[in-house]
């Protein structure tokens, strides 16, 4: 290997143990404190707008692992970076390490859950890489022919040669390779007009320097340090890897409530929502089903590290503008009746026909009557969710008192509510967007006034209200089809204004109606199909809705900013 690639292991392998350690400090401290989920977490909220929606439309739900993976690459290369001018221009490694502590560090204590502590999974961890990055290197210049750093000095003073990053063997080589110094090197600055004629001793001296260096032995004495270079690094990469392999496997099973969640037992709802209806799920192949399962259904959030909240410590707050301030523990839910409501929730991120939607059966207590035993103020219109990882969303304080089926939900399709998901509670509110109301691992509600407070989203420039538009989905077919009769088929959505009509245009022909299967309940989407006599060629088509007020889905074309995107859906067909 290359001097550049050992001195670039070693900021690799000092880098890699500084993190691993900082997870397994991270355990008693808190989830989150670590360097790269802190940092992480701090991207993730002030990435601007165009990039975050870009991401969600092009990663979809696998964008939280891209930025991981993202983080890693550049950790790798800044690590390899430092190692490198660790030796040639020192001590700018370690300063780069220091400054990425510092970095680190404030974006833990930035966090909404953060204390002091916070900084000291950060502080252990590169305070170790410093020490370990000088040290490996300090035995990396040990190993180069000649033994030491003295040794260059020497040779840069012998030979007024300056050492550039990569050139250790190449200097020292050519100092063991001298045959026999010239003159010029042997006399002093003020003597080079006039030198001395040598005499016996100076010969001797002069023969004596010329006598050839044991070049064989030192470069083989040179490969053994080497050696033990390499293993040092491998060493303390390894010693990285388990101490990452360590933190992170202890951070779970510390932190994990997935066996707790296991053992939850739902309680009976007072109001069951039936089964669903055959008329609601047509058996056309590639529809989406009506129900979505858990394992299927989206998640967008905030949330780097999906939180780890136990019922034990679990509680909701419901304060501010209140005659009474209330809190609720899960025990105490669970002493109160919930209902079961069938609710399509829908991201603002989601694109014309795009997948950011889903329908369960939620199991809940109704936030109305929660509301309602606090007291709000009769000035009060805003409600202000916060997540046990510090997002906020502002809901509508009238809509969540307007009578619908508003939920503070524990249980999502016949189980507690999946860890990403929510667990052990959230938000559910029919007809606003996620972004202004379905707060995961809710842990306070605070009334207050929009005149007074934002939310996490509406300080980024979205809008503060969040009504879900009408909108509708092409789900099949897709790809080419044989000419004849095809079926054209897919969703509807106006959450709390249900769908009264879905019609489908062909090409530039006109607007025809399909026909709608059966509707359970307004706040579900509302599945639709269309039989079309193809014919050979291509073909596009397109959908729109009404909803449940008689107004037809908007044609304007609009981006998901700032309070969702809109338009009709169209697809291309190849027919023959």
């Amino acid at each position: 290997m290359a001097g550049s690639g050992l001195r670039a292991a070693c900021g690799i392998v000092a880098a890699g143990l500084a993190l691993g350690i900082a997870e397994l400090v991270s355990v008693p401290v808190g989830a989150g404190s670590a360097p790269l989920s802190a940092i992480g977490a701090t991207v993730v909220d002030h990435t601007p707008d165009g990039v975050r929606e870009w991401a969600i439309d092009t990663l979809g739900t696998d964008d939280k692992l891209v930025l991981s993976l993202l983080m890693g690459v550049v950790a790798l290369i800044v690590a390899a970076v430092a190692g490198i001018v660790e030796r040639t221009s020192r001590p700018i490694g370690s300063t780069m390490f220091a400054v990425f502590g510092i970095v680190a560090a404030w974006a833990a204590l930035e966090r909404p859950a953060a204390d002091r502590t916070w900084v000291l999974p950060t502080i252990i961890g590169v305070g170790l890489a410093i020490v370990v990055l000088r040290w490996l290197i300090r035995r990396y210049e040990a190993a180069l022919p000649g033994g030491s750093t003295a040794r260059l000095r020497g040779a840069r003073a012998g030979f007024g040669g300056r050492i550039e990053a990569g050139d250790d063997e190449r200097v020292v080589g050519a100092v063991e390779g001298s045959e026999k110094p010239t003159a010029r090197s042997d006399f002093g600055a003020g003597d080079r007009d006039h030198p001395p004629v040598p005499g016996a001793d100076d010969e001797a001296r002069l023969g004596a320097r010329a006598a050839p260096w044991p070049r064989a032995s030192t470069t083989a004495a040179a490969q053994v340090d080497r050696r033990q270079v390499v293993r040092s690094i491998v060493g303390v990469g390894v010693l990285a890897v388990a101490a990452g392999i360590a933190g992170r496997v202890l951070g779970a099973s510390v932190r994990s409530v997935s066996a707790e969640r296991a053992a939850v037992r739902l309680p009976t709802p007072k109001s069951p929502e039936p089964p669903v209806i055959p008329g609601a799920d047509l058996p056309i192949p590639g529809l989406t089903p009506y129900l979505t399962a858990n394992s299927d259904f989206y998640r967008i959030d905030t949330a780097l590290t999906v939180p780890q909240v136990s019922t034990d410590t679990w509680s909701l707050r419901i304060h501010g503008m209140v005659e009474r301030e209330i809190r609720l523990s899960y025990a105490d839910l669970a002493r109160r009746e919930p209902v079961e409501r069938l609710v399509t929730l829908t991201c603002v991120s989601n694109p014309v026909g795009g997948d950011l939607i889903g329908t369960a059966r939620w199991l809940g207590y109704r936030l109305d009557e929660l509301l309602a035993e606090a007291g709000p103020h009769p000035d009060a219109d805003m409600v202000l969710s916060r997540s046990a990882d510090g997002f906020t969303a502002g809901s509508p304080l009238a809509v969540l008192t307007d009578g619908r089926d508003a939920l503070l939900a524990v249980g999502m399709n016949g189980e507690p509510l999946p860890v990403e998901h929510g667990y052990p509670a959230r938000l559910v509110v029919p007809g606003l967007y996620g972004y202004v109301s379905a707060t995961k691992w809710v842990t306070e509600l605070e009334i207050t006034r929009f005149d007074r407070a934002q939310a996490y989203w509406t300080r980024r420039g979205w809008s503060e209200r969040g009504p879900i538009k009408t909108g509708t989905r092409i789900d099949t077919p897709r790809g080419a089809v044989a000419p004849g009769r095809v079926t054209i088929a897919g969703v509807a959505w106006a959450q709390h204004r249900g769908i009264d009509a879905v019609e489908v245009q062909i090409d530039n022909g006109p607007w025809q109606p399909a026909r709608l299967a059966d509707q359970p309940s307004v706040d579900t989407w509302r599945q639709w199909s269309f039989e079309w006599n193809a014919t050979a060629g291509s073909h596009t088509v397109r959908a729109r809705a009404t909803d449940g007020t008689g107004t037809v889905q908007t044609a304007e074309v609009a981006d998901v900013i700032p309070d969702g995107a809109s338009g009709y859906p169209a697809r291309t067909i190849r027919v023959g």
